[in-house]
Order: C-alpha cells, then structure tokens, then sequence
C-alpha cells in the first residue's frame, strides 16, 4: 500500500477520535444537574393513630404511634412526644370520642381517660348500655382471667323450691351470651404501669348489654348468683357463620365486600339473650333430682288410704252408702262431704 494514503487512513482515524471525545464532553457538560430530594424537615413528633379507630374503641399500644410533623403545621391540642401528659403510659387505656382515621393525629378532644366526666359513656356502642354486676365470692371472673374488652357468656345458678317435700331443685342456666367486658371494678386495662398484664379478682363486673338484657340481668340478681364463663375469640365468628348459612342473618344484594364485612362485624359484637341452655343437679349427680319438688295431687282436701271394711254388706261410714267390696277403698274428704272409693278386690 502506499504510504502517502497509509498516512491519511492514520490521520483520519485520529481525528475521528478527537471529535468524538470533544462531542461527548460538550454533551456531557450540557445535561441538567441530577435531581436531589431535598431533606424533610424534622419538626417535633406528635401521636398518630396507626388504624382506623371507631368511636368507642378502648386505646392500646397498637392504636397509634409517634411520627414527625412540620413544625409549621403542628397544634397545640396534638399529643407531643415529651409532654407530661402525652406519654403512651397516660393514654393506654382512654377511649376514643370520635372517629379517628388511619395516620390522623390524635388531639385531646378525640380521646377521654377514665378519670374524665363521660368516659363509660363514650366507651359504650351506640343503643347499649352499661352493667355492673357484683362478683360476691371474687371467684366468679374466670380465676382473674377476664380483662377488659373479652366476651363472656352470664350463668345464672339457683335453686328452686317448688311445693312439694324433697330437697329443692338445682339449676345453672346461661342467660346471656357475647357480652362485652367494660371494666373490672374501676379498671378499664389489664396492664400496669410497666406495661405488664395484672391478674386481679374483681368485686364487680361492668359489661356492656341492650336494654333488655340490663333488665333480664336486673332480674337475674334477685334470684340466685350470677357467673361468668369466657369465650373463645373464633366463637363468635362460627355463630355467625352458622346464622348465615341458616338464613337468620341476609345480606344484601349488590353490596360491597367492604360493607358487607362492617355490617357482619356490628352484628358479631350484639349480645344474644335466646336459645339458653341449661343444666340440673340431676344432670351432674344421681343422688340430685331433674325437676321441681311437685305440689299435692288433690285439691281442696284430703287423701287417705283406708283398709277394707268387713265382708259383710253394711253402710258405709257417715252414710255414704253400703260398701259393696272388700278391696281396699281411699277415703277422700272434700270439707264436710266424705266418700269411699274402692281400688280394687279380689
């Protein structure tokens, strides 16, 4: 080849590589900055709520949380991290006023502590009402293991007398069932100051009911000693899947999942006064009976088991006539009337 366009080739290339480093560093110098995010500003930490929370719901520790906020935007009626009465300690345990949303902060309006004027009222669900019932023996609370927001089912144990001689008939009954624990005496948690689950025997019960059960239970104090028995937590969601599948409970048509789900929700927390069971003394030992002591069988007077009168024919006593059988006979008085009644002869 010759060396005069060897040359050229060399020079070509050369200034090919040139520009392309020239072009590339004009290109490069031209492009816009890349974008930063700027930092958030970190402004005083105020107490959110971490889920929905309804009115009445009692507050927990997985209730809310605290997250920054502008500190442009923060009030004074937010709980902020640091102040005396904003500590999860104060809060655990207070009952929400009025709804709250998801990641809403909570303001001290929103929230009412068990020592504040209408705290049992804003605990209780729109329609129910608010029962104390006493706990005599201090045994009657599952041992100390019912605490505030459980269900329990109410047993009513009694003894019924009846008329009749015998011992009397005893009897437990479930009156009412899904009943929601409010408080045990005046607490409304089951946690200490540490943060630490109390077992404690409780002298008084306050449960939630409809006005028809606060009066059944009324009731049911005068007449024997009233227990507790808990429930599971699936009990409720198996009722309700029952009362479903039988056609108890119907849904609406073209509602959402989401509305159907608040509607079987609000159904699955209702107290339930019917289909009660019961058990006798009779059911738990042979030696105790099934049913009440019964009353006499005549009315008005007296029975009495006479022995025969003698063969012969002859006029029965008081004039009631000839006796015509030697069997044996009752005599029934009825006041001043007395009559003979044969039961049988051979």
């Amino acid at each position: 080849m010759d060396v005069k366009k060897i040359a050229l080739l060399i020079g070509a290339l050369m200034v090919a590589v040139v520009t392309a480093v020239m072009a590339k560093n004009m290109f490069t110098g031209a492009s816009a900055p890349e974008a930063k995010a700027a930092a958030a500003p970190q402004g005083p930490k105020i107490l959110v709520a971490k889920k929905a929370l309804p009115v009445g719901t009692i507050v927990d520790a997985e209730s809310f949380t605290y997250q920054p906020w502008p500190k442009d935007l923060v009030q004074n009626a937010y709980y902020q991290e640091g102040q005396p009465d904003a500590g999860m300690d104060q809060l655990l345990g207070t009952v929400v006023r009025n709804p709250v949303t998801a990641g809403q902060p909570l303001t001290r309006g929103n929230l009412v502590g068990p020592q504040d004027r209408g705290f049992l009222a804003a605990a209780l669900a729109p329609g129910m009402r608010a029962v104390t019932i006493p706990m005599p023996d201090r045994t009657a609370g599952v041992a100390g293991f019912v605490f505030p927001g459980d269900r329990v089912d109410v047993v009513l144990t009694q003894q019924v007398e009846g008329g009749g001689d015998g011992p009397a008939l005893k009897v437990s009954e479930t009156i009412v069932r899904n009943l929601r624990v409010l408080a045990l005496d005046q607490r409304v948690d089951s946690k200490d100051k540490d943060g630490k689950v109390q077992i404690v025997k409780p002298d008084t019960v306050t449960v939630e009911a409809t006005p028809r059960i606060a009066e059944k239970i009324a009731v049911a104090q005068t007449l024997g000693t009233l227990s507790f028995s808990l429930r599971s937590l699936s009990d409720t969601t198996a009722e309700l899947e029952r009362a479903v599948a039988s056609g108890q409970i119907k849904l609406p048509q073209g509602a959402s999942p989401a509305e159907e789900r608040k509607m079987l929700l609000a159904i699955a927390s209702q107290p339930i006064d019917t289909g009660s069971t019961y058990t006798t003394g009779g059911d738990v030992s042979r030696f105790q009976r099934r049913t009440v002591p019964a009353k006499p069988a005549s009315s008005g007077g007296t029975v009495s088991v006479s022995m025969p009168a003698p063969a012969s024919a002859g006029v029965g006593p008081s004039g009631t006539g000839p006796v015509q059988s030697a069997g044996p006979t009752v005599r029934i008085a009825r006041g001043n009337n007395v009559s003979y009644v044969p039961v049988g002869a051979r």
